[in-house]
Parts: structure tokens; sequence; C-alpha cells
């Protein structure tokens, strides 16, 4: 399903879980169920999944502020998908941006790489510009290099560097290797220094370089080469 572009793998899931999936006319609930997508007949709410593979499409868009990184949103907010024009291909985010989050958002249907970049066992870094309140010591950035307790458990080190003060509050260059929700604004706050603003920079090989707020551009053929050798994919 991932694969085909019907959403992430973990959307998928929830989806199977959900009862929205019929192999063969028959409701499948169990994840991992075994078919062949040229023999068998899926249907995901209601539509048939085509058997003949989709184009692969790979967009980079940056992100404003005040978009929701969802392909639908009950509450009627702006979405990122709103800023795509002319795109037949049904594509997805990969991984997310909070509401005030703005930044680098990679947009594809090619379920294999989305997987890959967003768990943390393939550690491709994201690296995060983070304005905070405050500006926090030399042990609390080697605290959050070392890897905070957070709620849902402890997160993997990062690297943390301070590159600039304003008006009292600090500019932090951060690195991570994970996707968990909210991640760099929970370690942030977890230090004592909430974020004022935040802005994801880089994935992996990609930058924002010459892309303006709610602009976006397809990824060249090498691009997308990098990106899935640092996802540890083949190329």
């Amino acid at each position: 399903m991932a694969r085909a572009g019907v959403a992430s793998r973990r959307h998928c899931e929830e989806m199977i879980a959900a009862g929205l999936v019929r192999v063969n006319g028959q409701v499948v609930t169990r994840l991992g169920t075994r078919v062949d997508p040229e023999k068998d007949t899926i249907e995901v709410a209601g539509r048939v999944l085509p058997r003949r593979p989709q184009e692969k499409i790979y967009i980079l868009l940056n992100k404003p502020r005040g978009y929701v990184t969802t392909v639908r949103d009950p509450q009627g907010r702006p979405k990122v998908m709103d800023l795509l024009r002319g795109i037949k291909e049904r594509v997805y985010p990969v991984g997310r941006l909070d509401f005030d989050s703005e930044g680098l958002l990679l947009l594809t249907n090619d379920g294999e790489l989305a997987y890959a970049l967003t768990h943390p066992r393939h550690r491709v870094p994201k690296t995060y510009l983070v304005l905070v309140k405050g500006t926090p010591g030399g042990e609390k950035l080697w605290r959050m290099a070392g890897g905070l307790m957070l709620e849902d458990g402890p997160a993997a080190p990062a690297k943390v560097k301070l590159i600039g003060k304003k008006d009292g509050n600090a500019l932090l260059e951060i690195t991570i290797y994970e996707g968990r929700k909210r991640q760099v604004r929970r370690m942030c706050a977890r230090i004592g220094h909430p974020v004022i603003r935040l802005k994801r920079v880089k994935v992996g090989p990609l930058t924002l370089k010459g892309l303006g707020p709610g602009r976006y551009r397809f990824l060249t053929r090498e691009e997308v080469r990098q990106l899935r050798q640092a996802a540890g994919l083949k190329t």
C-alpha cells in the first residue's frame, strides 16, 4: 500500500487495523498478511489499487508557518497539499512539521524511501535552526546532546550547537537522528528553554538553498540517489 502511494507505512497499518482494506473482497485486519499485487485485487476504503506501479514523485517543499502537514484536516486549516499545483500523482508528507514550524518537507509516493527516512534505525540526520527562550549554558547543551529522557523514553544522542544570541534568547543548531512527535520542541522544553521559532533546514543531503517559503521543486535523479544512499537503500 505504501509503495502504491496510498499513505505512509504507519498510516497504512492504521487503515488495515481499522478494517478499511479488502483483498479479493475479504476484509483484512492482520498486519503482515501476504498478497501478490500482480494477482490479488486490493481495495482501500473502496478504491481498487492499480496493479501497475505509479511513477515515483519526489517533491521538496519549503513549508511556511501556519500550515498543517497532513493530507486532510477536519478543522479546515491550511494544508501543505494546498501549496502544490498541478501535481496529478498522489503524494504524502514524509514525517511532519508542526503548524507553527517551518522549513524543509519532503513529499513522495515512494513508500519504501518514506519509511526508511522516518525510521530511527536508518539514522538519517535532520537539522533544525531553533530560537529558544533564554540562553542555555554548556551543561544543558551537553545534556541535550547526550540524549535526554522524554515522556516516551530516552532520546538518542544529538548534535547541538549555540550559533547566536538575539535579545537575550539563543539560536541553536540541532541535528537529530529520530523523528518522534514534536521531538525538538520537547527536548528544548526539557532543559527549561522552550522554542520560540523552529525551522528544519536539512534532511540527509537535502537543503533549502534557493527555495523561498511556500515554494517547491522536484528532486533531481542525483538527489534521489543521494537520499536513498543516506537512508541505506539500494541506489
